[in-house]
């Protein structure tokens, strides 16, 4: 009887262990974003200006991992971050700087940032957005609004 007991709890404790997520969430998800003028608010002139962020988010750790390149901006990059954006006609506060951007017109940087739980969920509801600035467009050059699958 004992050892019945023991091979039930067992299983039981196996299959407790190897059951699935109930919220089907991905182990990682894939994060991209296309910049560019355009996408600024008010758009701005750097026609020829563009940019992509790439990266994959962990929703178990809030670990955003990214890498971004950008081309032909009007000047130096002078900052990047990510800000909050519930809308794409809309502006907002930044909410996570990077810090190892290159100060050229072209150029590309990487990195890895543990999220807040409102920055993990406003990412996975498109509501945070990469913007680079340059000196001549100070309130950000190109933008583009991050989709997470």
């Amino acid at each position: 009887m004992n050892k019945l007991l023991l091979f039930a709890l067992t299983g039981l404790a196996l299959t407790s262990a190897c059951k699935k997520n109930d919220d089907n969430t991905p182990a990682t998800m894939q994060v991209t974003g296309s910049l560019s003028a355009a996408n600024e608010v008010p758009a701005v002139s750097a026609p020829n200006a563009t940019g992509t962020f790439t990266g994959t988010y962990n929703p178990s750790n809030m670990v955003l991992t990214y890498a971004v390149a950008y081309s032909n901006l009007t000047g130096p990059a002078t900052a990047a971050h990510l800000h909050y954006g519930d809308s794409k006609h809309k502006t907002a506060a930044p909410t996570v700087p990077f810090s190892n951007v290159p100060s050229a017109a072209s150029g590309s940087f990487n990195g890895t940032v543990t999220l807040t739980s409102m920055q993990a969920d406003s990412l996975k509801a498109g509501k945070l957005y990469a913007n680079i600035h340059t000196s001549t467009n100070s309130g950000g050059e190109i933008r583009g609004n991050l989709t997470a699958k």
